[in-house]
């Protein structure tokens, strides 16, 4: 008899939330497209799909060589204007020293004064143009602007790089979340909703969200707002952006006919469950069950009454077909 009553469950009304299922994608909360900031062909690719990266890693190379050339230019320019500068000091100092042997007039000492001036403001400029192409030649490394893993590559080696042009995405897989839409006929019944439970069909999984988001303003093409639900730190590794989800929403309570999950077995188009008789005689009954209400339990629209003892995990107790 114990081991009768631990094996059946009894078709009971409970008082269960009623949800709306939001069809959603899953999606990275931080992300990023890495864009090349000069052109130049692309000679390098130092990762690919599906690597993990750190911020700051190496990601890929744009050829330098122009780039090397504008720094190259911009040395010998601070070279030059560093050379005229000392040759500027020189006539200010001698013009000084002749001004005030009285062979010259004060005119010549404020001309030479000038010219001083007029030498080290290019000798900052030719400096700050030095640091412009250092910093141009930087550009042709493309670094990890996150910690994360690599999406897909946009170009492949030997194309030409431009500004603006993508070249990898990056999402971080720690920070996922689903996003769908609630139509605006369900809206006034999730004006605050602080839980959600998204479902994952391809995992066969459900997880508790984190974080909850509708956003404040609404689609007025689609008449629909925006839901949000951020997976948990411990998200299955199967879970990526893109996968198909549902985020369910709590809309309101109601009693419904469940059974617990465990009871329901399907075979082709067969859903079925094994009914213990008042003798313990088990028959076969096909039902028609709904969504799942909770972790362990279907909502049962057809086939059960109230009261009645299903057998638990029916396919491994004796009488299995």
């Amino acid at each position: 008899a114990h081991a009768q009553a631990a094996a059946s469950a009894t078709v009971e009304l409970r008082e269960v939330d009623e949800v709306y299922a939001a069809d959603a994608i899953v999606e990275s909360v931080r992300q990023a497209t890495v864009s090349a900031q000069i052109a130049g062909q692309l000679t390098q690719l130092a990762v690919d799909a599906g690597d993990r990266v750190r911020r700051g890693q190496l990601l890929a190379r744009i050829d330098t060589r122009e780039a090397d050339a504008q720094v190259a230019s911009a040395s010998a320019q601070v070279a030059q204007a560093e050379a005229a500068l000392a040759q500027a000091k020189i006539e200010h100092d001698r013009t000084r020293s002749l001004v005030a042997q009285g062979f010259v007039s004060q005119s010549a000492l404020d001309k030479a004064e000038a010219d001083l001036k007029t030498a080290r403001a290019t000798v900052d400029a030719a400096r700050a143009g030095t640091t412009q192409a250092a910093t141009g030649r930087s550009f042709a490394e493309l670094r990890a602007p996150i910690d994360g893993v690599v999406t897909r590559r946009l170009m492949e080696p030997g194309e030409l790089a431009t500004p603006g042009r993508g070249v990898l995405e990056i999402h971080d897989p720690a920070a996922l979340r689903a996003v769908g839409t609630i139509p605006q006929f369900v809206l006034p019944r999730t004006v605050r909703v602080d839980r959600a439970v998204i479902e994952l069909p391809s995992l066969q999984r459900r997880l508790t969200a984190a974080r909850v988001t509708m956003l404040p303003a609404a689609d007025p093409r689609l008449l629909s707002t925006q839901i949000r639900a951020d997976l948990p730190a411990d998200a299955p590794a199967g879970v990526v952006p893109g996968t198909a989800a549902k985020v369910l929403v709590p809309i309101g309570r109601s009693r419904k006919l469940v059974v617990p999950e465990a009871a329901v077995f399907r075979r082709s188009e067969l859903t079925a469950v094994y009914v213990l008789t008042g003798s313990g005689v088990r028959q076969l009954r096909q039902v028609r069950v709904g969504n799942r209400v909770s972790d362990d339990a279907v909502e049962v629209l057809a086939g059960l009454s109230a009261g009645e003892r299903v057998a638990i995990d029916p396919l491994r107790g004796p009488g299995a077909i």
